[in-house]
């Protein structure tokens, strides 16, 4: 990701002297759009397998008192090594992109 200033021109400036440097990772560079959209997000503590209620009030009651729906799939961060976390200390950040309803 880069900022709103870099240019296509800036970026393959900066991958000449990368490649200059370095050339086992031009397959791995590009220049392309990023969107970003609004989420919801709600952090949870506990077993994985909790979250089902956690996201069914997300869909049917917090999102809609937002005046909002879902923009697409929901995804998750996992805050906690599981295998080094007993499950019911596991750390979760729950994300659903979210688009506002227009009025």
């Amino acid at each position: 990701m880069t900022p709103d200033f870099v240019t296509e021109t800036m970026f393959n400036g900066g991958v000449i002297k990368i490649l200059g440097k370095r050339d086992d990772c031009q397959s791995s560079l590009r220049f392309e759009p990023y969107e970003e959209w609004l989420i919801f997000q709600t952090f949870h503590i506990g077993n994985y397998d909790d979250e089902g209620p956690i996201l069914k009030r997300l869909s049917e009651e917090e999102i809609p008192n937002l005046g909002a729906t879902f923009n697409g799939v929901h995804y998750e961060v996992n805050l906690s090594v599981p295998r080094k976390t007993e499950p019911a200390k596991l750390k979760t950040l729950l994300c659903q992109p979210i688009r506002q309803n227009k009025l």
